[in-house]
């Protein structure tokens, strides 16, 4: 009698074989005070231990259906939030990042407003938002200085022609607010008539009330992303 698919799966055993680590490793940044931030968690165990590294972790097949649940969970661990733009970025596998063993990480880079999340990330001792041309420059685990400029350079590259500026700012921001971020992600200033002209051309935003003023200045208006905004791409770069 031949074997059937269900007599196959009724016998197999996959720890029959080996098989390599699978994890998923998450760039978060956050805009504040004008500058780039990174969260970063500080190992607790062994490999690698009392080092800083990127949040992440093994996928658990008991809680994740999929690698998108796998970095949603460690995204909402670390930050006590969903963040609202989260990309994958790359896959890396080889048999000498991790001292464990053979060793797969999906990457991901990932937005948030450092006000929808810093009063949870006080709270965890083992995480810390630190400025990205500190950490950049810090002896962290495993390959992650690669991945944070590799995650990095992506947002760089997609601040050109999207709107992902505004998913590290909180839901409601100014203009100028909106300039800043993108200035410090492209890494150079751009003219404030070029920048309004593109987003009042592009009908991205919506106004939703005046925030008032600080010392004698007028009060700014607050604006806020249009559902249509996330999967939008410009024609052209901002440097075009």
């Amino acid at each position: 009698m031949q074997e059937t698919e269900a007599d196959f799966l009724q016998i197999y055993d996959r720890r029959d074989y080996l098989s390599p680590l699978v994890t998923v490793d998450a760039a978060i940044f956050t805009f504040h005070n004008g500058e780039l931030f990174v969260l970063l968690t500080k190992r607790s165990e062994h490999p690698e231990k009392d080092k800083w590294a990127l949040p992440g972790g093994f996928v658990d097949e008991t809680k994740d259906a999929s690698i998108e649940d796998t970095v949603q969970r460690k995204l909402k661990e670390k930050t006590g939030i969903e963040a609202p733009y989260v990309e994958q970025l790359q896959t890396v596998g080889n048999n000498i990042r991790d001292t464990r063993g053979w060793s797969v990480t999906v990457i991901y880079t990932a937005l948030v407003a450092f006000q929808d999340c810093q009063s949870y990330v006080e709270n965890i001792s083992e995480a810390s938002w630190i400025l990205y041309s500190e950490a950049i420059n810090m002896d962290v685990a495993f390959d992650h200085r690669e991945i944070m400029q590799a995650a990095r350079e992506r947002l760089k590259q997609k601040a050109l022609y999207s709107m992902i500026p505004a998913y590290a700012l909180p839901e409601e921001f100014t203009l100028p607010e909106l300039q800043a971020c993108l200035e410090v992600l492209i890494d150079k200033p751009i003219q404030k008539k070029s920048f309004r002209r593109r987003i009042e051309q592009a009908n991205l935003v919506e106004e939703v009330g005046q925030r008032p003023a600080s010392g004698k200045g007028r009060p700014s208006t607050s604006y806020k992303l249009k559902a249509n905004a996330k999967g939008f791409n410009f024609i052209r770069n901002l440097e075009a």
